[in-house]
């Protein structure tokens, strides 16, 4: 019994001590203090070790100061050359292919990759091992064996399950393959959940589909998937070619070097669509894609159409759609109505709920999974890319997102919102606040813990 409680006092202490980290330690917004605190106290042996795996704030740590002086020194270099627009530098001269069925993104991909003539960079958060990963594959390999520049970049945790033979086809005929920071028991956080393609510095692919028979539609689980990913040519080709080289030389041997192979010498002109190129991630200074979704909400007078797969927005984008709301602008919310991750849909219920009462809008998408990233306001101007309206992107991924001025483009993006609509059920304030009381429970813990989701 002695020892019993001496046991329990260490604990006590040392969970004691554990807090005191969470709260001195590291910058942490309050909401997020909060809910680490909650967490290590209500699993007081358990608590701090989650948190050690997946809580620690590593903005500072030396490897992505690393990054952020390496990408630093890659940019003054591309500058230096003139070669073109980077991050936050708007192009003008852009011709886009919106993609809303993703089986129709993959065989233009494929397409292009075929008729390849220079160089191939391929980046995806997510490569499975299944039918579409092997067709990938083999044409990158064909490719490599043809003499052409061929580098592969995934993210060390998305593909842990990935089998290593599925690379074997491009290593063997001399492509080259990178892993954005293999998976360990401290840094399973910071993935990079880009998921770019860039085909002879005149093509580039950018939006939510990853590689694999279920982002398709032809997985089991959710059968119907629904993306949205953009072809794009012109010159914001160069920032996200700029963007891979920053990406590949962190996490590669083999070092790339910005120059007119890379960037095709191209004059710019203003008969095309408006695009700029938005990166973010815990190697940056600021969260660059949160803040430009806030600016544009903020600026709305007509309309605001969300899409995405999880919705646990922070404190300052929660309040940006709930003021454009009241300000009487439109504002409508999609998100899966068969989710993938409970605990996620419960908060993002608990959250849209609250804004029912600002005149919100919301709509459970019910035809599969909607993975969509996708941002319209105004039928201006509209936002296609990787992040997903959550903490995690706009704090821990590496992600990347594109901002199109084009009416046209935008509305094309705003008809196939409507046509989503159809296949959804719409949140009203009454059934809301009607729901069971367990579902009510449900919300309120996830709730609570959400700035760690």
């Amino acid at each position: 019994m002695y020892l019993l409680v001496i046991l329990l006092i260490s604990i006590l202490v040392l969970n004691t001590g554990f807090m005191c980290i969470v709260i001195f330690a590291q910058r942490r917004n309050t909401a997020a203090t909060w809910a680490w605190m909650v967490a290590v106290a209500m699993l007081p042996i358990g608590g701090f070790v989650i948190y050690m795996i997946v809580g620690q704030d590593r903005r500072k740590q030396k490897v992505f100061i690393q990054k952020s002086a390496v990408d630093k020194d890659l940019h003054t270099v591309y500058k230096e050359m003139n070669l073109g627009a980077a991050d936050d530098e708007a192009t003008t001269d852009n011709e886009i292919t919106m993609f809303h069925d993703v089986s129709a993104k993959f065989d233009a991909l494929l397409e292009d990759i075929e008729n390849a003539k220079d160089f191939i960079f391929i980046q995806y958060y997510i490569l499975r091992g299944d039918e579409t990963g092997q067709r990938l594959m083999r044409q990158l390999a064909k490719k490599a064996m043809e003499g052409l520049d061929v580098r592969l970049l995934v993210d060390g945790m998305g593909c842990a399950f990935t089998a290593k033979e599925t690379f074997i086809p491009l290593t063997d005929a001399e492509g080259k393959l990178g892993l954005f920071m293999p998976p360990a028991l401290v840094r399973v956080n910071f993935r990079n959940h880009r998921k770019l393609a860039i085909i002879d510095g005149e093509i580039s692919y950018i939006g939510g589909s990853n590689i694999g028979n279920e982002y398709l539609g032809m997985g089991e689980r959710f059968g119907n998937w629904r993306d949205t990913h953009m072809k794009l040519t012109g010159g914001a080709v160069n920032p996200i070619t700029l963007r891979f080289m920053m990406d590949w030389n962190f996490a590669s041997g083999d070092k790339l070097v910005p120059g007119p192979k890379y960037f095709p010498n191209r004059e710019e002109v203003f008969s095309g669509s408006r695009v700029t190129i938005i990166s973010s991630g815990p190697d940056t200074q600021y969260s660059s894609v949160l803040y430009a979704f806030c600016q544009l909400i903020m600026q709305a007078k007509k309309t605001v159409y969300i899409q995405t797969p999880y919705f646990v927005p922070d404190d300052a984008l929660f309040t940006c759609i709930r003021i454009a709301a009241l300000n009487g602008v439109d504002v409508r919310i999609m998100y899966p109505g068969n989710p993938d991750h409970p605990f996620v849909y419960w908060a993002s219920s608990s959250l849209l709920g609250e804004l029912l009462g600002s005149g919100v809008k919301g709509y459970e998408y019910t035809k599969g999974f909607l993975h969509c990233k996708t941002l319209m306001i105004d039928g201006e101007i509209c936002a296609v890319g990787t992040a997903n309206m959550d903490v995690r992107s706009f704090k821990i991924n590496f992600e990347t997102h594109a901002f199109i001025e084009d009416r046209e483009v935008t509305k094309g993006m705003e008809r196939a919102f409507y046509k989503d609509m159809k296949d959804c059920r719409e949140l009203t304030v009454d059934a809301y606040n009607q729901r069971p009381r367990r579902v009510k429970i449900r919300e309120a813990i996830s709730r609570l813990f959400s700035p760690l989701l």
